[in-house]
């Protein structure tokens, strides 16, 4: 009929397939060159002196500032600066020689996740990183809602903008979580010398700030007196007191937060002369400068910002709705140095508060890649960038939402993430210790282990947000993954074929007749069993005894791996019998990828001989997705048919 138009050619078509095409931009695999702070710059990227980058994990590490003092006078009261020096201890002789040691056993950036994928194998081993993937993605998000909303608590408590803003604390975290999420839509380009600029202002105004406290401190006595005779009334005698703060401890674990960073920024640090990719020592050194730095940087500024904050502000400020509640430095500067260099610390506080929500999605964008699509568990979508940033950005207006924008209630979710991944890699060193033979080494490690152990347990009995909203992680990427796994099972999985060269020979000695295989599943390996099983198939199917046929073995070796490089090894057994060996995660996969190959490499289309398997196909099914095995012909045959459709080059299946 004139003027119909022609289904999808409507004038929404156009705009829908531009949508289309600029929201599944940027593939995983570009993941990398998503410019996070925890990507790996490309070849001929310009790297940076360790001081430079240590800025990159100083805005997610510095920024707690913004909220730590706070909490800790929230959780210890006058006991804060004990517990505080509890925590440097642990800082300074706990997570620092732990993620030195990660430093060195994993250069390139991949952190402990990537040691203890090493170290356990099989499903376990995937079922482990899965699980630690969910408590990264907790700590991560955290990171975003918890800066997000401490940044909204120095607007809203700002003396010119409280009238204003007061009571709409919810609505601007979920504008600047929106502004973060718009961002990184668009194109997030991460500059070291912004995080430099963002780190040395953020830094130099918390030591004046910090510095006129400490004088306040030491010009008034009466405050020291005041705070001495609190803690003698509460707690009495000094073992009490130190008994004390080591049981509240874990609630300030959130000072913790800047390790991991560190680890995932190596790759931009610049490393020496004589590096090789396989052990960048000189980008070890860096790195490990990087984090003993800011690690002692910190652990000054967290017992500094602690004595000041403890002496000098109210206890009934600390509480939710006080004006010290969450920005506990930014109420000293105001107090004490008066509006106009109290607006100004907030506006940098704000601003690194910003920017350390943007390291986290980077983090967020670059982590699950590295993982997740190598496993087979990575949906479609899940492979372009922007589509996660939306899904990431809904999650964080939801934990906001939850929360309530408070920064007191998501503290102890956001610890349980940061001491999950500290304890992990904890862990992660001591087997590496143990396995290198050092005593010594193994003995410090299973200790620091063992506190950090405590303490997580500690921080979840005593707040369960961490592990509730880690499970539904936990459980959402599982699911999503084995659910990926499954719709991708049938893919062809293989990424490289190689054969040695007498399975050469073997191929080529036939590629002028028909090219027959036999699927044989070793066991034996004697004379009997070659052929047994060559006078079965020959009768099965009607061979003629002039055929040759070659017998072709798969080991499977990980079957919780995705995808695999396949190398053949020709082998002539008890004289006669030419067998082609293969090494792969699953049968199937294996064997259809090399015919597939032995197709392209002779022009023809070669035949492979099975026998059926005995057993229900549900049972079958399940032995082949988490054990590579199962009733191999059918699998066989749909990855054929899956990877070729055109039946009249596809190779040739057949079963008696």
């Amino acid at each position: 009929m004139a003027g119909t138009i022609p289904p999808g050619s409507g004038s929404g078509s156009a705009p829908r397939r531009r949508f289309r095409a600029w929201l599944l931009e940027g593939l995983a695999d570009r993941a990398k060159q998503q410019p996070g702070p925890h990507a790996e710059p490309a070849d001929g990227h310009r790297r940076h002196s360790w001081w430079k980058v240590m800025c990159l994990t100083g805005v997610d590490y510095f920024s707690t500032l913004g909220y730590q003092p706070g909490i800790a006078a929230l959780a210890a009261g006058a006991l804060s600066p004990v517990a505080t020096l509890v925590l440097v201890v642990v800082t300074l002789l706990g997570a620092l020689p732990v993620y030195r040691r990660v430093a060195e056993e994993s250069p390139h950036g991949q952190g402990s996740i990537a040691m203890l994928e090493r170290l356990l194998s099989f499903w376990q081993g995937k079922l482990f990183v899965l699980v630690l993937l969910g408590f990264a993605a907790t700590d991560f998000l955290i990171t975003i809602t918890l800066s997000a909303a401490d940044a909204t608590a120095h607007l809203v408590e700002n003396p010119h903008l409280s009238d204003a803003l007061h009571g709409r604390q919810v609505l601007i975290t979920l504008i600047l979580i929106a502004l973060l999420g718009a961002v990184f839509l668009k194109g997030f380009t991460e500059a070291v010398g912004i995080a430099v600029v963002i780190v040395a202002v953020y830094l130099a105004l918390n030591v004046v700030v910090v510095a006129v406290g400490l004088w306040h401190v030491f010009t008034e006595p009466q405050v020291v007196s005041d705070w001495t005779g609190a803690l003698t009334a509460e707690h009495g005698s000094p073992l009490a007191m130190v008994g004390v703060a080591l049981l509240v401890f874990p609630k300030l674990a959130l000072g913790l937060s800047g390790f991991e960073t560190g680890v995932a920024v190596m790759p931009h640090v610049e490393g020496a002369s004589g590096d090789s990719p396989e052990r960048p020592k000189g980008r070890i050194r860096g790195t490990k400068k990087l984090l003993t730095t800011a690690a002692l940087i910190m652990s000054v500024f967290l017992i500094t910002s602690s004595v000041v904050t403890t002496f000098l502000i109210p206890e009934k400020a600390f509480e939710p709705g006080g004006e010290a509640n969450g920005r506990a430095l930014a109420y000293i500067s105001h107090e004490y140095l008066g509006d106009g260099f109290g607006s100004l610390y907030d506006a940098s506080t704000i601003v690194i508060l910003w920017f350390a929500g943007a390291s986290a999605l980077a983090g967020l964008l670059n982590l699950m890649p590295r993982y997740l699509p190598r496993y087979g568990m990575a949906p479609h979508w899940a492979r372009a960038v922007r589509p996660m940033v939306l899904v990431f950005t809904a999650i964080a207006f939801l934990v906001t939402w939850i929360f309530d924008a408070d920064v007191d209630a998501q503290g102890g979710a956001y610890a349980t993430g940061v001491l999950v991944l500290i304890t992990s890699a904890a862990i992660a060193v001591t087997i590496a210790a143990h396995r290198a033979g050092q005593r010594g080494w193994t003995a410090a490690f299973g200790l620091i282990s063992a506190i950090f152990l405590y303490t997580t347990g500690d921080n979840i009995v005593e707040r369960p947000d961490g592990v509730k909203i880690g499970a539904c992680f936990i459980g959402g990427i599982i699911a999503v993954s084995l659910l990926s796994r499954l719709r991708r099972a049938f893919e062809l999985r293989v990424t490289s074929v190689t054969l040695d060269p007498l399975a050469e020979r073997f191929v080529r000695d036939i590629a002028h007749r028909r090219i027959r295989f036999i699927a044989n599943k070793p066991e034996e390996r004697d004379a009997a069993e070659y052929r047994d099983k060559l006078h079965q198939i020959r009768s099965d199917n009607d061979i003629p005894p002039e055929d040759d046929l070659i017998f072709v073995e798969v080991t499977v070796r990980d079957p919780s791996e995705f995808e695999s490089e396949l190398r053949v090894t020709g082998q002539v057994l008890h004289g006669r019998y030419r067998v082609l060996t293969l090494e792969s995660a699953t049968i199937a996969n294996a064997l259809a990828a090399f015919l597939l190959h032995v197709r392209d490499t002779t022009g023809q289309r070669p035949h492979i001989y099975f026998e059926w398997t005995e057993g229900g196909p549900l049972r079958h099914f399940v032995k082949f997705f988490l054990f590579g095995t199962g009733e191999v012909a059918p699998v066989t045959r749909e990855v054929l048919r899956e990877a070729e459709p055109d039946r009249a080059h596809r190779p040739r299946v057949h079963v008696g």
